[in-house]
């Protein structure tokens, strides 16, 4: 019996759907996106070692708190100063030099750990430079990639970003938590050092990526404090991107409940004192529905619509937060959850899209330094107020609040700012 077999256009509209892979055809682009899958896994074993060497050197908790502290005022610190850096260097060398940074500093914390790793001051310092140079690399990618595709491929390039850092933060610490018994936190700061060489490689690869015209005439390179301000003002003067950041900063600030995910997988839904499967699967659930909107980006990576997708994926986004304050089964929590994981790739694509393409080549490492801030310093303010208020009010209540308050926000900024809501990319050469 002969099997009949699909071809042609049914095939290209199955394509369509799955992950839309156009950027790929960029040789540059490619070579620093694979390289930077491979960093994603074998690079990301530090997030579970530093800690759990901080607890095991001091038996504290506040002890790993400190250092995440120190580490997001380094990263903070490093993105503005580097956002006015690459408007006014080969964005190419800058992104070299934060590489190399950061895989020295991997070095550094293999060399101390395999000394014994008894020394806080050494380690802490370590740390900070994880985060300065960590900022850098943050920042500067966010100007470089807009230089390697061309504007209508940039979502799809956002999402091949995306769906790599969250592929590499589930199975990064996984695969860390296996090791370190094996082979020994030492060894884990190895392997983030030599599969860091991958990016280094890719990113001296890349072709020269020199200031723009305009920032090249205001002499040679300098970072001031003008310069970072110059980039705050010039998103103050636009009100697309103010309202990319004003959606973005109502969904990572209301509607991110994470803080309260302990508490509600013990009292809402019985799980053990201290965590257990219930909690596991809160925390799953979200990065799961991640991974599902990566894997069929081509859904929506090609419409023009793109501010009015993003809007609307917050809006959503909320929606599905006031599901999971309402949830009486685990299992509707956890739907809710992976629902609200899609809609945030989609709000994350477009947010990534917008800002790039909108932003003058001129400005966009001023402009990158605080969209880099505000992406990491959300969360954190967000743990900040869920902690505070789930503690006054309970978990069901604040999440249910934050969600709401996400929902009517972002439909109050889509509705104040028809930049936001009537934006299509700009044709090349317009």
């Amino acid at each position: 019996m002969n099997v009949p077999v699909v071809h042609g256009p049914a095939v290209r509209k199955i394509g369509a759907w799955t992950v839309d892979r156009r950027p790929l055809a960029v040789p540059a682009y490619r070579r620093l996106w694979t390289a930077s899958a491979v960093c994603a896994v074998g690079g990301s074993f530090s997030v579970v070692a530093v800690p759990t060497q901080l607890f095991t050197m001091t038996g504290s908790s506040a002890a790993v708190g400190g250092a995440a502290a120190v580490s997001l005022v380094a990263l903070v610190t490093a993105a503005l100063w580097t956002g006015a850096l690459a408007d006014s260097m080969d964005r190419r060398k800058v992104l070299l030099a934060a590489h190399c940074g950061l895989a020295l500093t991997y070095t550094v914390l293999w060399a101390q750990a395999a000394l014994g790793g008894r020394s806080l001051p050494l380690l802490l310092v370590a740390v900070a430079c994880q985060g300065l140079t960590f900022g850098a690399v943050m920042t500067t990618m966010g100007t470089v990639v807009p230089r390697l595709v061309p504007v209508e491929l940039l979502p799809a390039a956002s999402s091949l970003s995306s769906l790599v850092r969250y592929t590499g933060s589930i199975l990064g610490p996984v695969l860390a938590g296996a090791l370190i018994p094996v082979a020994g936190l030492g060894t884990l700061y190895l392997f983030d050092a030599v599969a860091l060489l991958a990016v280094v490689w890719a990113v001296a690869k890349l072709p020269p990526l020199p200031p723009h015209a305009t920032a090249a005439q205001d002499g040679p390179p300098r970072t001031t404090i003008g310069q970072i301000l110059a980039g705050f003002r010039y998103l103050a003067a636009s009100r697309l991107l103010l309202a990319v950041l004003g959606v973005d900063l109502a969904a990572m600030v209301f509607g991110m409940p994470s803080a309260l995910f302990p508490e509600l997988a013990r009292h809402a839904f019985g799980g053990q004192p201290g965590g257990g499967m219930e909690l596991g699967l809160l925390y799953a659930a979200y990065p799961a529905g991640v991974l599902l909107a990566g894997l069929l980006s081509g859904t929506f990576t090609r419409a023009r619509r793109q501010g009015a997708l993003m809007a609307a994926a917050a809006v959503t986004w909320g929606l599905t937060v006031v599901v999971l304050g309402l949830a009486a089964r685990l299992e509707i929590a956890l739907t809710a959850l992976a629902c609200g994981g899609a809609v945030n790739f989609v709000l994350s694509t477009f947010r990534n899209a917008i800002s790039q393409a909108h932003t003058d080549d001129a400005m966009r490492g001023r402009v990158q330094g605080p969209l880099t801030v505000v992406l990491v310093g959300g969360p954190q303010i967000a743990n900040l107020l869920h902690g505070a208020a789930g503690a006054a009010y309970g978990p069901h209540v604040v999440i249910c609040a934050g969600g709401a308050l996400t929902a009517v926000t972002v439909a109050a900024i889509a509705w104040a700012t028809p930049q936001l809501r009537h934006y299509v990319p700009r044709p090349p050469g317009r």
